[in-house]
């Protein structure tokens, strides 16, 4: 059996320090350096691009970005901020495709309230459905013409068949899943969601990433994998049972860990 290779979310001063890791295998890439505010609101964002591509000549790797979401809502009901949402997703585009990237990573507008309440109000969740097309319907659109596939993150989701429906709603295949190991077990944890395998059996073939990091089911740790309690070898049965092909992406708190939770995926058979 192939294992599946592994890779990483790295700022861009830290490719240096892993282009020989990241090269011998063209492992899956993913650049977070772009999703800063202040590099946003300056629009000063080509020179670290510029930076980037410099690093990663020759690689053959898929790779791209974490796009724009700090108090970024796709399903904000004001729509001069949701015009601002729409402006940034753009920005996160213009960067992407500047730098060739394949992907960029959005965040699920579904907080733990929505869970608790949408069903509450009459046509809530159609509301919430409306709103995250307004705001994020220009940039799927922008995505199919660039050959750039947006994943959506889980971060407070309880129930994971309401994004995955929310993306189908959308009908593009520039638009899969994401799953953020350690968001799942956070919400598995202390929100009462399914186990983080749930997540991943429910995206099916919709998944195109996977952040891969160990926590405790109490906060989002981002630990180095083995760490905390997630269970690891379901986690990697559900993703192979997806028939999916998703970016398996290492986002750990302290990037000195990777090797570290090489050797662990390496010695269990889950990884290389």
């Amino acid at each position: 059996m192939t294992l599946p290779v592994i890779g990483a979310a790295l700022m861009v001063p830290e490719l240096a320090t892993y282009h020989d890791w990241l090269f011998e295998k063209n492992r899956d890439l993913e650049i977070q350096s772009f999703a800063d505010p202040a590099l946003l609101a300056s629009g000063d964002w080509q020179p670290l691009v510029d930076e980037a591509k410099r690093q990663l000549d020759g690689f053959a790797g898929r790779y791209g970005i974490h796009g724009p979401f700090w108090g970024l809502s796709f399903a904000n009901p004001d729509p001069e901020i949701r015009a601002v949402v729409t402006r940034r997703m753009a920005q996160g585009l213009d960067i992407c495709e500047a730098l060739g990237g394949s992907h960029m990573v959005i965040h699920s507008p579904f907080t733990t309230w929505d869970h608790h309440n949408l069903s509450t109000y009459p046509g809530g969740l159609a509301r919430v459905t409306e709103w995250v097309h307004e705001s994020l319907g220009a940039a799927v659109t922008r995505a199919e013409n660039a050959g750039i596939t947006l994943v959506l993150e889980n971060i407070e989701d309880i129930d994971p068949e309401a994004r995955k429906e929310l993306v189908q709603s959308f009908g593009s295949e520039a638009l899969k899943l994401s799953i953020d190991t350690g968001h799942a077990h956070y919400a598995h944890g202390s929100t009462g969601a399914q186990p983080v395998d749930y997540f991943v059996r429910s995206a099916g073939d919709l998944l195109g990433h996977v952040h891969l990091q160990d926590a405790d089911g109490y906060a989002d740790r981002h630990w180095s994998i083995g760490e905390g309690t997630i269970r690891w070898h379901e986690v990697f049965r559900a993703i192979a049972a997806t028939g999916a092909n998703p970016r398996l992406i290492l986002e750990l708190r302290n990037r000195a860990d990777i090797p570290r939770s090489m050797a662990w995926l390496e010695s269990r058979g889950l990884g290389q």
